[in-house]
């Protein structure tokens, strides 16, 4: 393994030009002042980075405790102590937090003129080894079937869409063959599928999207774990820079198709996540962790054995460990990332 390690410098390189030709990144934009967002609509698709509640109390740890420790007090399904991705970006377009579709039934219409959440944690843009028949070509389905019934084409032309992949089709590919340079393989089938589900959305007349470049994956707990939660892993974090080199490429075609610079806008996970885990104190700004790899809650989160004793540990602080468990950044690690994200979110105005 550390002689594939000392390769991927040179891996980056040759299997980005060898899927994708020559990469290049997102067009920058202009700095646009921040509209009033009381009008304006958040559509959600995607996993458990994203997810508030779409999947049923008997298929979900997130229904559990100690999940919604933080927030709101009791499990919620979110995938976290408290909020996740989609409450910290409906708090900056200054709306609520979109209701999860599976709710939509047991609301007031009120609630419904924020949006909806379309995500299901453990999904990805294909089915994946935690979830089957939920994938984001469903979610968008459901989405259409509520246009000309709750939305109407002129809700969307208001409207942000927040799509996000954070690598369970990787993860899938993981546990069928484990970690070796095949993983590479899947990537452009991957991004070419991303490609599709983008277009989709944008034909549907939601006029701005945004998409989450994939995280630094290799530093998840669950790749941590090996060295005693010390460093991330090297070849799962090669193939995130891959994944979000073309990522960046398909955006920038579509922008010039629409002829729009920021009708897709890549929100840099990969860099606000480094960003926050690197910080030795210096930007006063940003969280300092205590605990920057290893979760917060350790082990089989939210489980107990037959005799109901945990199957997990839980810290202290949940504000002091960026992430939450094995796969997703706690609350306050989900508020640092975002308190990086700023620049780059005025991009979403719409």
């Amino acid at each position: 393994m550390k002689s594939v390690i000392t390769l991927v410098p040179l891996l980056l390189l040759f299997l980005s030009s060898l899927l994708f030709g020559d990469i290049t990144g997102v067009e920058s934009s202009k700095h646009h002042q921040r509209n009033s967002y009381g009008s304006t609509k958040l559509f959600v698709f995607g996993d458990s980075n994203v997810d508030t509640g779409n999947l049923k109390k008997n298929e979900s740890e997130a229904w559990i405790v100690p999940y919604g420790i933080t927030y709101p007090g009791t499990p919620s399904g979110r995938y976290s102590d408290g909020r996740v991705s989609t409450d910290y970006l409906a708090k900056f377009l200054r709306i609520k937090s979109p209701i999860p579709y599976q709710m939509k039934d047991h609301v007031g219409h009120e609630r419904l003129q924020y949006g909806m959440n379309f995500a299901y944690g453990g999904t990805g843009v294909f089915d994946t080894v935690y979830l089957k028949g939920l994938d984001m070509t469903y979610q968008i389905g459901l989405f259409e079937k509520l246009i000309g019934d709750i939305y109407s084409p002129s809700d969307l032309s208001s409207s942000l869409a927040l799509v996000s992949v954070a690598g369970n089709d990787y993860f899938t590919h993981i546990v069928d063959n484990g970690i070796s340079l095949s993983i590479f393989q899947i990537v452009k089938r991957v991004i070419n599928q991303i490609e599709v589900n983008l277009r989709r959305i944008h034909a549907l007349g939601v006029k701005k999207i945004a998409i989450p470049s994939l995280q630094p994956l290799g530093c998840l707990p669950m790749y941590t774990r090996g060295s005693s939660y010390q460093k991330c892993n090297d070849i799962i974090n090669a193939l995130t820079i891959i994944h979000n080199s073309a990522l960046q490429k398909v955006v920038a075609k579509l922008n010039k198709e629409t002829k729009q610079s920021t009708a897709f806008v890549v929100l840099d996970y990969y860099k606000a996540f480094l960003t926050v885990l690197n910080n030795k104190g210096e930007n006063p700004g940003i969280t300092n962790f205590k605990t920057l790899y290893k979760p917060c809650c350790e082990g089989e989160c939210g489980s107990v054995d037959m005799n109901g004793v945990k199957n997990y540990t839980l810290c202290d602080d949940p504000n002091s460990a960026f992430f939450w468990d094995e796969f997703h950044p706690g609350q306050q690690g989900w508020n640092a990332v975002y308190s990086v994200l700023t620049k780059n979110l005025r991009a979403l105005s719409v």
